[in-house]
């Protein structure tokens, strides 16, 4: 079977095809990604890998959903999760900038970013529904920006409050 080049992107090369919780799954390969660009990059160069992967993946699930005729979120595209997650790890590698981190607490900032992340993608609390709500490629990626955004908020509130 041969695949559109949007359906590779959307699915992040067929991550998004396997048979059990695929945003999940996308999300548990993009924290250590994020942490890795991080390291080497920066914690803006996640904000920016974020919004690239937003910008194609509007683009790629909107297409992905006129060839397949779907007009609701389809599971297969994970190009969401991957976004979405980066843009949560990137406010946990911000709370870092100008510190020299001890591995330990920059490890568990960012699995609170990927577990505040999935808790919202999943529950879907407002306003991540009403961002789900819009149609085509831009809702099935912004709700995803917006439930990394509300996680990034909460791991810089955790980072501050609770010293981690």
């Amino acid at each position: 079977m041969k695949m559109r080049a949007s359906t590779i992107v959307a699915s992040v090369f067929g991550i998004g095809y396997f048979d059990v919780a695929p945003g999940t799954i996308m999300s548990a390969i993009a924290t250590p990604l994020a942490l890795i660009i991080a390291i080497r990059a920066g914690a803006m160069s996640i904000v920016g890998a974020s919004l690239i992967a937003f910008t194609i993946g509007v683009y790629a699930c909107a297409d992905h959903m006129r060839q397949t005729g779907r007009s609701d979120d389809p599971s297969e595209c994970v190009i969401d999760e991957l976004a979405g997650q980066w843009l949560a790890c990137a406010f946990a590698a911000l709370t870092f900038c100008g510190l020299v981190p001890a591995p330990r607490y920059m490890l568990v900032t960012f699995a609170l970013a990927f577990l505040l992340f999935r808790l919202f993608d999943i529950w879907k609390p407002w306003p991540v529904s009403a961002a789900e709500k819009l149609s085509g490629g831009v809702g099935v990626m912004l709700d995803d920006m917006v439930a990394g955004l509300m996680a990034g908020i909460l791991v810089v509130l955790a980072r501050i409050f609770l010293h981690l």
